[in-house]
């Protein structure tokens, strides 16, 4: 009976500090924590085995203004505002468009970039130019991004994927029709791959604004990004990052 109940206390114990463990968060105040995705080129993605990008400068550069050393947390756009809730990072930097609901739900920084919305397709497609050409067709879309909000508000069936890359690859295999994405992550694509099968096909209309985003409790964090970020303007460091990765300024 001993033996049982100090191994019943142990399990309680273990569990116990499992828990605390898990809901610590990031306890270390000179560590930023940042989750993004990691494969979202030109904003995050690995180069030589180091995660680099737009986004990803942009923070370290805000986390050097605030004195703390940046540390990435790569995670699924899909899973990454539950990473964010469940306190596995401070910070989401991954092209976190500006709208209502997120405002809503989350504390966002003032944005960094400033970008339209392109529907691409197979080259040899010549029925969709415009959003209004998507209604009963079918796109490729990260289900919790904004642009699958679009899609589908344009009639479109939405086939969920992880990401861009996956997306243009449905659409090569003919599995869907088009996909709808920023603008800059798409020029980024035909840069590096002269894939000359999809093309651009039509522009959505609208104009999106990225910031990053912070839990609720955390406004004050977002104050000091703000701080930064109004610093990183103004000394130039903003258009200098903008500058290197697309050869303008798309942080205004």
């Amino acid at each position: 009976m001993r033996r049982k109940l100090l191994a019943a206390v142990f399990a309680v114990v273990a569990a116990t500090a499992a828990l605390t463990a898990c809901s610590s968060g990031n306890d270390d105040p000179n560590v930023l924590k940042i989750g993004t995705e990691g494969t979202y080129a030109p904003f995050s993605y690995q180069d030589n085995g180091s995660i680099t990008g737009y986004d990803v400068e942009v923070a370290k550069a805000v986390g050097e203004k605030l004195g703390r050393k940046v540390e990435f947390v790569q995670t699924p756009w899909d899973a990454i505002f539950a990473g964010l809730e469940s306190k596995r990072f401070d910070l989401v930097a991954n092209q976190v468009t500006v709208n209502p609901e997120r405002a809503q739900k989350y504390s966002l920084s003032q944005p960094y970039t400033t970008s339209e919305g392109v529907i691409v397709t197979k080259a040899d497609n010549t029925g969709i130019h415009a959003l209004t050409d998507l209604s009963g067709k079918t796109c490729a879309q990260s289900v919790t991004s904004n642009w699958n909000k679009v899609a589908a508000g344009a009639g479109c069936k939405v086939e969920g994927v992880e990401g861009f890359v996956q997306a243009i690859q449905l659409l090569k295999n003919g599995r869907v029709d088009a996909t709808v994405n920023d603008t800059l992550a798409v020029g980024e694509y035909a840069k590096k791959t002269n894939d000359s099968s999809v093309h651009v096909a039509g522009k959505t209309g609208e104009t999106s604004k990225q910031a990053f985003a912070g839990r609720k409790d955390s406004q004050a964090l977002i104050d000091q990004v703000n701080t930064a970020l109004d610093q990183l303007r103004a000394d130039g460091t903003l258009a200098k990052i903008s500058d290197k990765y697309f050869g303008t300024d798309v942080s205004k």
